[in-house]
């Protein structure tokens, strides 16, 4: 925990090195100070077809990001804040940038160790 899933039109492989995009979203998650490094998690998925950006086929990053409860809204802001500030660097040639953030309940979350 956290994770950080990255939609993506399939251009964005070609812009980027996939692992740069990756590591750009992990440091931001860890200069955060919200998280451990070793407990970051990011993965991307690219798309191909069967998506619109207004309407058309058209360029985007979209990161979902799902973090334990507990955090502030500030810290949540800053956090969507730092990572977009991150892609745009990367993408500027890219419109559509966006991330949301999720709370887990800890009441609810379970992982392979706790049981």
């Amino acid at each position: 925990m956290p994770h950080f899933v990255i939609d993506c039109s399939e251009n964005i492989l070609k812009l980027n090195a996939p692992e740069d995009t990756l590591l750009a979203v992990h440091e931001a998650a860890e200069k955060s100070g919200l998280f451990d490094k070793g407990d970051i998690k990011v993965r991307l998925n690219p798309f191909k077809e069967n998506y619109l950006v207004g309407g058309k086929k058209d360029d985007f990053i979209h990161v979902f990001a799902n973090i334990m409860e507990g955090r502030t809204t500030e810290q949540k802001a800053n956090l969507s804040q730092q990572i977009v500030i991150q892609l745009k660097r990367i993408f500027p040639s890219i419109d559509f940038i966006a991330i949301n953030i999720r709370d887990f309940e800890k009441a609810t979350y379970c992982n392979k160790s706790m049981v």
